[in-house]
């Protein structure tokens, strides 16, 4: 199992009401016809089908475990109310080695 293939999702309730889904994977690119090429792991924001937050971390696809503690921390910042909806407040988070 691989982020590649397998993202981790995880569902953060809002202070101020609502839900935002963090997750941690492999994005598709329209640019490679084979996922397995790909080895960026992004962190994204996603509220219904939109993509509100996406950022680049330092993960290799191969780190389920630690995208999986990605995703509950930045899950946790979000409904304490930590941080908000944005990248530059992901990169923290998305930055750090785990």
């Amino acid at each position: 199992m691989t982020l590649r293939g397998t993202p981790i999702v995880e569902h953060a309730a809002l202070p101020g009401g609502g839900t935002i889904t963090v997750w941690v994977g492999v994005p598709d690119d329209r640019y490679f016809d084979n996922k397995k090429d790909l080895t960026t792991v992004d962190i994204q924001l996603r509220e219904g089908n939109a993509v509100i937050a996406s950022l680049s971390t330092v993960l290799d696809p191969d780190q389920v475990s630690e995208g999986l503690q990605l995703a509950r921390e930045v899950k946790a910042a979000l409904e304490a109310g930590e941080i908000g909806l944005h990248a530059s407040e992901l990169e923290p988070f998305a930055d750090r080695l785990r």
